[in-house]
């Protein structure tokens, strides 16, 4: 990639990779310290701040200690080796700008199995202690930001000398190879996916992993689990059940096929989801709240609709692209639109459309019900404190914001297509960027 190609005007690009660059990481270990240690009070963490200075921060950043890093090296490898060595049907992904097509073992499921049967059965039978986990989240934390960086060096790095595929290039500027990635599908060897293993196997299974680890360690604490914490819990595990049975699709969009392995991704697979994806359940761990049944059960039947609606969001677009077109979709033959787009190497290829189903609301319908599934497991804590909140405000602008890149950069390319698709579009109520392209539709070169 020769130029790098932006969305938004190269000021505001530049300031926010260097914002998330910088800020992001301090942001985690203050989350941390706010729920853990501060009673999830920003006006707490805030006066400390105030009191202290800077000094204060250094302070509470907790530093990696030798069992960080051993639960961190210990897990990692289990799930690489299950990655590795799990049996898996053959799964093809989308073909690259250059031809490529990835081809992977679609062994999540059973990955994600093996891996909770295997954490509760050690602390059912006294092997591991995962409030253990709990005690030292912030080292681990801060052990993950620091080691994920030096990660992402060597992404950068080896996106320079030894990449993986032709789907790989320098844009000339290092602060956005760095933040966006050089490779499109790096691996080591043969067989090991990177992306895969950062944002699958290490990233969404510690959602699991932590998600439980926060009831366990309520429930050692108290002698029992509040409702809010099983509501929360069982909608968190339930959302990522649903991803790894649906783990082949999801390498189909835009986080696999368009975005590189950099800072952007895979720092924030291994950091950001670990620690703000589950950030509901940490506050609720030392502020247990009791909903009680009728409400509990109001909570829970609201997330599990949600989730199964974006879920056969996904299914459904995935189902009309695997029969070309040829399915049902709500009981009738789909509407769709036949698009031709141009590749890096100049040819000329076409991608159905669909445009009927929840497709036919909006072009990112599934946006709306993955938020308000977010608002479902995180409302159980209630309205005390705002940082709970935080992890929906950050879905919202980062799916707000990825429906935009898509937007602009289809526009850009195939404009008279993208107009058809947005009067199609019905939903009154859903914003108009939350229309987006599908995955094959654009070139997928460059950064945006």
């Amino acid at each position: 990639m020769a130029e790098a190609k932006t969305v938004h005007s190269p000021a505001l690009t530049y300031f926010s990779m260097i914002s998330l660059l910088t800020l992001c990481p301090p942001f985690v270990i203050l989350l941390w310290y706010t729920m853990v240690h501060a009673d999830g009070s920003v006006l707490q963490t805030w006066d400390y701040l105030k009191q202290h200075g800077l000094q204060g921060f250094i302070d509470i950043w907790p530093r990696p200690t030798a069992i960080a890093w051993k639960i961190i090296a210990c897990y990692a490898a289990f799930e690489a080796a299950l990655q590795l060595f799990l049996p898996g049907k053959t799964v093809e992904g989308p073909i690259s700008p250059t031809g490529n097509r990835p081809v992977y073992k679609a062994n999540g499921l059973q990955a994600y199995a093996v891996t909770l049967i295997t954490y509760l059965s050690i602390w059912w039978f006294g092997i591991f202690d995962p409030a253990i986990v709990y005690d030292h989240l912030g080292e681990i934390y801060s052990a993950l930001i620091f080691g994920s960086f030096f990660f992402c060096i060597f992404l950068y790095i080896k996106g320079h000398v030894a990449p993986s595929s032709t789907d790989s290039g320098s844009c000339g500027n290092i602060i956005i190879d760095f933040y966006w990635g050089m490779e499109l599908y790096p691996r080591i060897g043969k067989n090991f996916d990177i992306k895969v293993f950062t944002n699958c196997r290490f990233g969404m299974m510690s959602w699991a992993v932590l998600a439980v680890t926060y009831c366990i360690k309520q429930y050692e604490e108290n002698g029992k689990v509040a409702d809010s914490m099983l509501v929360n819990t069982i909608l968190m595990l339930v959302y990522v059940t649903k991803f790894f049975w649906w783990e082949a699709g999801y390498w189909n969009t835009m986080d696999i096929a368009h975005d590189r392995a950099g800072f952007y991704i895979c720092w924030g697979c291994l950091v950001w989801v670990p620690s703000i994806y589950t950030s509901p359940g940490m506050y609720l761990v030392n502020h247990p709240v009791n909903l009680g049944i009728q409400l509990s059960i109001y909570i829970l039947v609201a997330g599990i609709l949600c989730i199964y609606i974006n879920y056969d969001c996904d299914r459904q677009r995935q189902e009309f692209r695997r029969t070309n077109g040829k399915c049902l979709v709500w009981g009738k033959a789909p509407s769709k639109i036949v698009a031709s787009y141009t590749t890096t190497t100049g040819e000329t290829k076409s991608s159905i459309l669909l445009t009927s189903g929840w497709w036919g609301l909006s072009r990112h319908f599934h946006y709306v019900p993955e938020i308000l599934a977010a608002f479902f497991w995180t409302v159980p804590a209630l309205f005390n404190h705002f940082l709970p909140y935080f992890y929906v405000l950050f879905l919202t602008i980062l799916l707000f914001d990825r429906a935009k890149r898509d937007d602009d950069r289809c526009r850009s390319k195939v404009r008279e297509i993208l107009e058809t698709i947005l009067r199609k579009g019905s939903i009154q109520d859903c914003p108009r960027n939350l229309l987006r392209d599908p995955d094959s539709m654009t070139n997928r070169d460059t950064p945006t």
